[in-house]
């Protein structure tokens, strides 16, 4: 008997061509006009013609200038990378995993790379930043491989549900022994940037040794997206159509390595981005991920950027941790998803 629910899963797949359009076109214009606002304002407010004059016709002599060019700018910019970054890197995994509580910050990937961060501080003090960066994908190829390595010990195989609480599980050992060697080794000052979450600190060169990385990971991701749509499907029906789900396996997993550990290595141990915007992207725009990534790119942008807005101006002239911000809509909607999966624990 011929088989006919390949083609039929494949015709499955809906998409909202219309609504991804808009917003990649309105999100695009909300992201410039966000980072006039995030430039705009901050201990020292500086209006919207100064801003224009700053970046397009920069005088080293004025202090203001100054004060856009190399604190705000590289600060907004860096922000909307690390937010597209961690998106970008949930809507992989989600996809290619089916798991709907995926994200790089749940699974240990966000605390792998912050102790690779740690013991680079304490053993390697003035490590060029790049060499920082190389540091943050493997510290977060262990803290993954850990982490699903433990949750398939479990009987009766991974689940959503277990996979996260092996990723709480060693994500809790990791942050505890970053910890234990910022105490032995004294360079807790340098983590704590790191530990609260933040983009102030964010430096031109750190942009431009981040952005090949990243535009060439968000490139893959797009010319992936196709294949990771049917994995989302799952793994026997891509395979019948013709897949070849290890391959695309490997090169998402790289691709995701490659997202968190470089947003970590600027931004932090900030999380939820990952597990927010692809679940808001998919709601637009359907499940098909030719929308989805790019969708999520500019929504995680869209989210970071304005959230680190808000942290300068919950209580100025100080800034509250960008994590924290973030961890107020992400960990109420993460028990929303943990409940519906409850039946699997």
């Amino acid at each position: 008997m011929p088989r006919e629910p390949l083609p039929a899963a494949a015709a499955a797949v809906r998409s909202r061509p219309w609504a991804a359009t808009f917003i990649l076109t309105f999100g695009l214009a909300a992201l410039a006009l966000s980072v006039g606002l995030s430039v705009s304002f901050g201990a020292a407010d500086i209006s919207f013609p100064v801003v224009w004059e700053a970046i397009f016709h920069f005088n080293p002599d004025v202090t203001q200038h100054q004060i856009i060019q190399e604190l705000r700018l590289p600060r907004v910019l860096g922000g909307a990378m690390v937010g597209a970054s961690f998106a970008v890197a949930g809507a992989i995994m989600q996809g290619m995993t089916r798991n709907p509580l995926a994200d790089s910050g749940l699974l240990g990937l966000n605390a792998g790379a912050g102790l690779a961060l740690a013991i680079c501080f304490a053993l390697y003090p003035g490590l060029p930043f790049m060499h920082l960066i190389m540091f943050s994908f493997i510290g977060a190829g262990v803290g993954a491989g850990l982490v699903y390595g433990i949750g398939s010990l479990a009987q009766g195989g991974l689940t959503p549900v277990r996979l996260v609480l092996a990723g709480a599980a060693l994500s809790a050992l990791f942050s505890a022994l970053s910890e234990g060697i910022a105490l032995y080794f004294q360079v807790g000052q340098d983590l704590a940037f790191w530990y609260a979450g933040g983009v102030a600190g964010t430096k031109w060169y750190q942009l431009k040794i981040m952005l090949p990385w990243v535009a060439a990971a968000i490139a893959g991701a797009i010319a992936l997206s196709r294949s990771i749509t049917m994995l989302s499907l799952g793994e026997e029906v891509a395979r019948g159509l013709g897949q070849r789900t290890n391959l695309v396996k490997l090169a998402g997993a790289v691709i995701v390595l490659v997202l968190a550990g470089s947003a970590v290595s600027v931004v932090g141990a900030v999380g939820f981005v990952g597990l927010i915007i692809p679940h808001l992207a998919r709601k637009l725009v359907g499940v098909d991920y030719r929308w989805i990534i790019p969708c999520s790119a500019v929504l995680g942008s869209l989210l970071v950027v304005y959230a680190d807005l808000a942290a300068r101006m919950v209580r100025p002239p100080y800034e509250t941790p960008l994590g924290a911000l973030i961890a107020l809509i992400g960990v109420p909607f993460f028990l929303y998803l943990a409940r519906k999966e409850r039946r699997e624990l």
